[in-house]
């Protein structure tokens, strides 16, 4: 025993095992995994890949958009959509319609997909907010089992949302690693790295392929940590 540590009470047991009980499932399924330098953000990337399930894809049947919610809700309450929490947090130049909310227009400096520079301007935009790991990719990977409240908080969570060039975003479609990746070279290890990180915190499977595409993008890339 450390010199310094004193040894646990049965009070600090008892609240401990509470705190573990509090912490585990209901009916949407797996939990978020746990953040920190070994479970979460900063973890290596290729490491992680690793524990990642691995099964085949399940049907899509039954998918629709509209089972992950309404498109952009404001889950966070803070008065504007998602989708424009995400411009705002993307893009440079931000000019604003009607208060603090929508924004009207601005620039995507350097476009994670292509490295190329995108103007946004509302109603004519050539910017996307792109789910890294796709809505129907999810669903065949783990998403059709969970309850709607998962689903609205995976669709709206802004670790699987980028502002992108919207023609590549639907190149894209809804493609996992092992079918489409970022012609932009420089950002395929941050690209993957982040749906492995997005797949884990939410505990999707990925197919043999797709791992194995993920893990040769990496493996370039040894030092590439979680978002």
């Amino acid at each position: 025993m450390h010199p310094y540590r004193k040894p646990l009470t049965a009070a600090a047991l008892a609240a401990a095992l509470l705190l573990t009980t509090a912490c585990t499932t209901g009916d949407d399924g797996p939990a978020d995994r746990a953040s920190g330098p070994e479970h979460g953000a900063g973890a290596p990337a290729l490491a992680a890949v690793g524990e990642l399930p691995v099964k085949g894809r399940a049907p899509r049947t039954g998918y629709e958009r509209d089972a992950f919610g309404r498109a952009w809700a404001d889950v966070d309450r803070n008065g504007c959509g998602t989708r424009d929490d995400i411009l705002k947090r993307d893009l440079s130049e931000v000019a604003f319609k009607d208060g603090d909310c929508k924004i009207a227009s601005g620039t995507l400096v350097d476009d994670p997909y292509t490295g190329r520079r995108v103007t946004f301007v509302r109603g004519r935009s050539k910017v996307d907010i792109d789910h890294v790991v796709a809505l129907s990719d999810a669903w065949q990977k783990g998403a059709q089992k969970w309850g709607g409240d998962k689903r609205l908080r995976f669709a709206n969570d802004p670790l699987n949302l980028l502002a992108v060039d919207s023609a590549a975003n639907r190149r894209k479609g809804d493609g996992d690693a092992a079918t489409w990746l970022p012609p932009n070279k420089e950002y395929r290890c941050a690209y993957v790295a982040r749906q492995v990180a997005v797949k884990r915190k939410y505990g999707l499977w990925v197919t043999r392929a797709e791992q194995d595409a993920m893990r040769r993008v990496l493996d370039r890339c040894p030092d590439q940590r979680l978002p």
